[in-house]
């Protein structure tokens, strides 16, 4: 490497400073002690640039996939980091140096780029049919091996794939296994154009159904219930003529309503209805279900407004953070009514993201969600840390989606967590018995750790603290994979 990464908040501070490292950790320090029956893989991925940017800033989401696995067995951990081997990063490798300009934009790369697939692979990671794929939603899947992180390539689904792009957000069926998922701007950059898919447990198309969008936009997250797939519209859309002139993928449009497409899962896509919602940014789902009788409930955080900074409107306007309001909200869509309205109501008063839900009860009525949230009113080290973060999320917390009473875990003035995962206590456990596992940063002392918490008593703080000898980067989302899968 022949240059520093720039000082900028993209790519300095404990946070967003790039780890960059590839390596494993035998049996890590514990403080407290790991239950037993926690026994399986806690897997994450984290966009981490190997080489400072091309132009000199870049945006977190364009980083390389670098996975980490957390291997958990008999009260013990053990961790492995590798990143993925993409078309991307191999190019780059043997240049040593970017050659990738801006986050979806072929136009802007260096002519060394050119015929190189621009996947990263650093969105997501899940386990299907044997395989750990690394997800990032305008590209096919990543696959890699579960056990050593060996990337073995590009993974179309042995051909299945008819899209050029893939969701990062699949949805699993908890009674069949099937792999529920998507695409948009499925047939190429800026088109309007979704493909659903279900994939079964051993890697077969079952369905594929086509539909338009009233606009491409990004749907980067969607939701599943027993009888119904929605897929929600952001107001942040692609236009190809910007592309080619070298702007960005995306712009927020904030005179353009919310939309939400509701097609039925015995559907052909002919039977999509579109519903609409006031101006907003929505978050990740945390859970669907339907009535049986045409009513539909998505709970999912919404902000009235754009939180995505490098995604300005067309006059480079961003809202300050501080104007926006976010909460859980839960929509209702009732199929037995005329017209496109929906109603909307919130489940928590404080803004949180990166939810889960009991993964058993997917697509099912629920009643067990658990988040990252935020609380500026908390204590906060800004004499040595200046302005929090982007993506500052300094609680862990239990939502009761039916009693809406919420437990919370406030670590300390200098700690944020990154996204949790559910483990059951056992397989037959009820919902949301069982333990909340999630990475703490530690900001002033540049370290992270692996906090475990009891789901149903977040609020007493974590059972056992997992040290981590090194610092990792922010990372985005993960899965559970337990041992006997």
């Amino acid at each position: 490497m022949t240059r520093p990464f720039p000082k900028t908040p993209e790519f300095s501070g404990s946070l967003y400073r790039p780890a960059r490292f590839e390596g494993s950790v035998f049996d890590l320090e514990v403080e407290g002690r790991v239950p037993e029956d926690i026994h399986g893989t806690f897997f994450q991925v984290a966009p981490d640039p190997q080489f400072p940017p091309m132009r000199g800033n870049d945006i977190f989401f364009n980083g390389d996939g670098a996975v980490h696995a957390f291997r958990f067995a008999n009260g013990a951990v053990d961790f492995q980091r590798r990143y993925v081997m993409t078309d991307r990063l191999k190019a780059q490798r043997a240049e040593r140096e970017s050659l990738f300009g801006l986050y979806r934009n072929g136009y802007t790369n260096d002519p060394r780029a050119d015929g190189v697939h621009m996947g990263t692979a650093n969105t997501n990671v899940v386990q299907h049919n044997g395989r750990l794929l690394a997800l990032k939603e305008d590209s096919p899947p990543y696959a890699l091996d579960p056990v050593t992180l060996e990337t073995h390539g590009l993974f179309d689904f042995d051909g299945q794939l008819t899209s050029p792009t893939f969701t990062a957000h699949p949805k699993f069926d908890p009674e069949t296994g099937a792999m529920l998922c998507f695409g948009y701007e499925a047939k190429g950059e800026a088109t309007p154009d979704i493909v659903y898919y279900e994939i079964d447990s051993q890697g077969r198309k079952q369905r594929e159904i086509w539909l338009r969008g009233p606009y491409a936009a990004m749907i980067h997250d969607f939701a599943v219930t027993r009888n119904y797939i929605i897929f929600p519209l952001m107001p942040l859309t692609p236009d190809l003529d910007r592309i080619r002139k070298g702007g960005n993928h995306f712009e927020w449009q904030p005179g353009l309503e919310q939309v939400f497409g509701v097609l039925p899962r015995d559907g052909d896509g002919t039977d999509v209805r579109w519903f609409t919602a006031p101006n907003g940014f929505q978050g990740h789902t945390l859970n669907a279900f339907d009535d049986g009788r045409g009513r539909i409930f998505v709970d999912m955080p919404v902000t009235d407004g754009n939180i995505f900074y490098f995604f300005p409107q067309s006059d480079g306007h961003v809202p300050p953070p501080e104007t926006l309001s976010s909460r859980m909200m839960r929509w209702t869509f009732d199929m037995n009514n005329p017209g496109n309205a929906l109603s909307m109501a919130p489940i928590t008063d404080f803004a949180c993201e990166f939810p889960k839900c009991d993964p058993r009860y997917s697509g099912h009525e629920y009643r067990h969600g658990f988040v990252i949230g935020m609380d500026m009113t908390r204590p906060f080290d800004a004499e040595r840390l200046g302005a929090p973060p982007f993506q500052f999320f300094n609680l862990l917390s239990h939502v009761d989606v039916a009693t809406r009473r919420v437990k919370s875990w406030f670590a300390d003035a200098q700690t944020c967590f990154q996204e949790p995962v559910f483990v059951p206590r056992s397989a037959n456990a009820p919902e949301g018995e069982g333990w909340v596992i999630a990475l703490a940063n530690r900001l002033v002392d540049q370290t992270t750790d692996l906090v475990i918490l009891d789901a149903q008593h977040m609020d007493e703080g974590p059972v056992a603290v997992v040290h981590l000898p090194v610092r990792l980067r922010m990372s985005l989302h993960g899965s559970w994979v337990p041992a006997a899968a």
